[in-house]
Parts: C-alpha cells; structure tokens; sequence
C-alpha cells in the first residue's frame, strides 16, 4: 500500500471506447486499471469528470449516493450501448470526507443523489474490467465548478483534496487532453487527417504538466487557456479543467505524461502525479 496515492489523469474518449479494443488507447487504460489495482490498491476512489459541472456558482457538489446508476449522457448511439453495465457502489463515509476536506478549505458544497456518468463510467469499465481487473472498493464523484474558464479555482480544488491522497484513497480526473466535437463530426469518423492544433496544444499541455511542481506549474497551467490555439483545441474548457484538479491534487508531487495519442480533433493524453508506492 502506497503512503501516498499517485493521482491521474486519464482522457476518456466517447462510449465507443468501451468496445473498440484496437484502438490504441484501450490498451492504455487497460494497464492503467491494472496499475491501480495490483500495485496502487486505493481503499476508494474519488473521482471528477467532464460531465458534471456544478449548478450553483463557486460550488462543488459531491455524490453521495451509495447506488450510483449509470447516466448515459450521449446520443445518437446503438441502443446496446444505452444498456451497459458497469458495477460499482458510492460510500457516503467517502463522501462526507471529500465534504469535509472542501469545506476546511473554504470551498462551499452541496450534497447531491445521482448516478456516474459517461466520463466515468466508460474509461473505468475499460480500466477495471468487472470480468478481469475488478475495482472492489467504494467510487464517489464530485463535479467540477460551473464556470469552465477558471482554471485557478480548479487548481486551488485538487489541492484541498491532496490530503485524501494521504488515506488511501485514489483521485483520477477524466477529461481529454484535445477535445473539439464539433470538428471531429466535420472530419468524419476513420479521417487521417489530424488537426494542427490537437499536436501544439497536446504537447504544450505536456511542458506545463511536466514543469517542476510549483507557482511555476501552477502559472503554466493557468496560461493554458490563453494560448492562441486554445479554443480550438477545447472550445470550452469543461474536458481540459480535470488535469488542473490533478495538478493542484499532486502538490509537491511531479507530473509525468504516460502516453499520449493526437487523433483528428482529439488528444489522448494520459497522465499520473507522482510515484506509484511513493
């Protein structure tokens, strides 16, 4: 057991990454979940996705449901995907800690009742297979703030969690490195074509997540959002604010990417904060 939980970052694709074994981020996540569960063995993992975003301002609102249904917050997809499975259960216990850590660093929140969505469920069915790599411990959500344009609040909440960290319990965020929808349906599903800004910002990502950690990382994370090629890359923030919850939950601990893949409009990103048995 590791005296101080390592914290990633992972880009989570769409629901078809749950089946499209070949493609090379599969394999990724695959070694990933198995990272976690023979050598990290966290006793609960908290966990921030792109898809929930606070509904009050300067809020975060945790989970604290012990049953957590699975949200299918997509469209368009077969209906095979609509009834996908993944088991898992929250632990209000777990919650009440996320709560308590928040509100002594004078980050307000609201307890909430609800399921996981697919920025969860989808990478971490791939991670934790139910079938060959089960994770048997108790997953609470927490959501972002609900303004996709502060990148310091964000930092400022991974660090008010950091000290989970030091009671076994695992952070993962779950966003994408690159993320623009929109010019991934103007490409066309199987395009070869990989758009300019998905490598400059993919790897501009990597020097600020890499920088010695510090104000220095801090400001280099910050000024992520105001490079030329931002908005392209995320045209709104919401999938790029987990890995400054995971900078900010790292605090002394060094960013390193693990592997990282730019595809159309997309970067797949993958990083971990710190050492496993650190």
């Amino acid at each position: 057991m590791a005296t101080r939980t390592p914290v990633y970052f992972v880009s989570h694709g769409g629901p078809d990454t749950m089946f499209d074994t070949k493609h090379p981020v599969y394999a990724q996540l695959q070694r990933l979940g198995r990272e976690i569960t023979q050598q990290v063995k966290p006793s609960a993992i908290v966990v921030f996705s792109a898809h929930w975003q606070a509904d009050r301002p300067n809020t975060i609102e945790v989970n604290v449901a012990e049953d957590e249904p699975l949200i299918y917050d997509f469209y368009g997809f077969p209906r095979s995907y609509y009834m996908e499975k993944f088991p898992n259960k929250g632990s209000a216990k777990v919650a009440q800690r996320v709560i308590d850590v928040l509100e002594e660093h004078e980050i307000k929140t609201e307890k909430a009742e609800r399921g996981l969505d697919h920025g969860v469920f989808v990478p971490f069915k791939v991670m934790f297979n139910p079938e060959t790599n089960p994770v048997n411990v108790p997953i609470v959500q927490a959501s972002l703030f609900d303004d996709h344009t502060d990148a310091a609040a964000h930092i400022k909440l991974g660090r008010a969690v950091q000290k989970l960290r030091e009671e076994n319990i695992l952070i993962i965020c779950s966003g994408m490195s690159v993320h623009n929808l929109r010019h991934l349906m103007m490409l066309g599903r199987g395009s070869d074509r990989t758009m300019p800004y998905a490598v400059t910002f993919d790897e501009a990502l990597k020097v600020a997540a890499e920088t010695k950690p510090g104000e220095q990382r801090d400001e280099n994370m910050i000024e992520l959002l105001e490079r030329d090629d931002a908005r392209q890359a995320h045209p709104t923030f919401e999938h790029l604010l987990p890995v400054h919850i995971a900078a900010g939950a790292a605090g002394t601990d060094q960013g390193k990417q693990l592997w990282t893949m730019q595809e159309a409009s997309m970067g797949w990103a993958q990083y971990r904060f710190g050492e496993v048995g650190a």
